[in-house]
């Protein structure tokens, strides 16, 4: 979580919260769908769960996992759920929320426990299984040694990439603005320096905020600099994604996701824009309860959805005429951090189709755009004079 769970966290979602469980409403559906096609298994763990839903009655993290394997336990694909709390007051609530998806037949196993305590039981239950981990601490996430072996485990009993693990990790941009503050000063305490160190996967990080950057230049080098590291460490894609509590702030967070698959990286990018409609419509329900203004901030300053949508289409045309030169024919989901450029996260899938479909008109390939084929499937090929 983004912030300690004390001081009325669970009474109602917050925006931050907001926009990382739209993200796995969105994504862990599909992750489960094809990942668990093969063998009918995925094994899950939210590592840091929480109360598992609000007193609003809105569902937490734990729940929207639960919500979505009961819904796949009826077309007969199972989870193994692992739900990990260390306070004893959110793990008996997260017991009776866990205890009406049991009665539904859900495999949800509820520990109170810490989350390191708890791999190597959560890694054996997924040999030969997809895993996914969410990993939402509120300060500091597990030491990176430690997360690179998880996310490197060879479990797969056969060769190739299977069977897949993937991650969606808080990275707190709270803790590495207050640590490099500390590391910044001379009466800074080294022990939480070293600690942070170990998160990191070493000292790297500090030479950001001793070198004379502005702190959140700093604070946002070590974020792409920890998912750069990441990536080397386990070979897999590795995207981070801001999230602040209102437009404009500071980000509290880095939602970092980790996966070795295309359509991973694919669906993870259309989850991410449509979680990011439901913040924003969450922004203006907010602002709009607390003021009665015609126009709120939010309204004012929210780049319209459809304006967005034009600038991509051609931005992405030119993204697929590019990656046409430089590798001739290819398939849409074979490149997608390429074919969505800047606007990889922002906008959804159709944008790469209708991108598809101007590119055409204008002559730059003979694939039309058009048909049933899933967009992400497209091929798309280069003119026949560059053939």
């Amino acid at each position: 979580m983004a912030k300690g769970t004390s001081g009325g966290y669970w009474d109602e979602q917050n925006l931050p919260s907001r926009f990382k469980h739209e993200l796995l409403r969105h994504y862990i559906p599909p992750f489960g769908g094809m990942t668990g096609s093969r063998d009918k298994q995925v094994v899950y763990l939210d590592g840091y769960a929480g109360e598992g839903r609000y007193d609003s009655g809105e569902p937490g993290s734990a729940e929207i996992a639960m919500k979505v394997a009961a819904d796949h336990l009826r077309h007969g694909l199972r989870w193994t759920c692992f739900f990990i709390e260390k306070g004893t007051a959110s793990v008996a609530r997260l017991r009776q929320v866990a205890g009406e998806y049991q009665r539904q037949g859900v495999d949800a196993r509820v520990h109170h426990s810490d989350v390191t305590a708890l791999l190597a039981e959560v890694t054996a239950a997924a040999v030969g299984q997809p895993l996914f981990l969410f990993l939402d601490p509120c300060g500091l996430t597990l030491p990176f040694d430690e997360l690179v072996r998880v996310l490197a485990d060879q479990r797969r009993p056969g060769a190739g990439n299977w069977p897949p693990t993937e991650l969606l990790m808080n990275f707190s941009m709270m803790a590495v603005r207050r640590l490099g503050g500390n590391a910044r000063s001379e009466r800074g305490l080294e022990a939480s320096s070293v600690r942070f160190d170990g998160v990191c996967g070493g000292p790297w990080w500090r030479e950001y905020f001793v070198g004379g950057l502005p702190p959140e230049d700093a604070a946002g080098r070590v974020a792409d600099g920890y998912a750069q590291r990441l990536s080397a460490a386990t070979g897999m894609h590795v995207v981070s994604v801001p999230v602040a509590r209102a437009p404009g702030h500071k980000p509290v967070y880095h939602l970092v996701f980790a996966t070795r698959s295309q359509y991973g990286l694919w669906v993870f990018g259309d989850s991410a824009a449509r979680a990011k409609e439901a913040w924003w419509e969450k922004v203006e329900l907010t602002e709009e309860a607390a003021d009665d203004a015609l126009f709120t901030m939010a309204s004012v300053i929210r780049p319209d959805p459809e304006e967005v949508r034009r600038a991509a289409v051609p931005a992405i045309a030119q993204n697929l005429g590019r990656l046409l030169k430089r590798v001739g024919e290819f398939r849409l989901v074979d490149h997608t951090v390429e074919v969505f450029g800047d606007f990889y996260g922002q906008v959804t899938e159709p944008a790469a189709r209708k991108a598809v479909k101007h590119l055409h008109k204008e002559g730059g390939t003979p694939t039309t755009g058009v048909g049933s084929m899933k967009t992400r499937e497209l091929v798309v090929l280069p003119p026949a004079d560059s053939r």
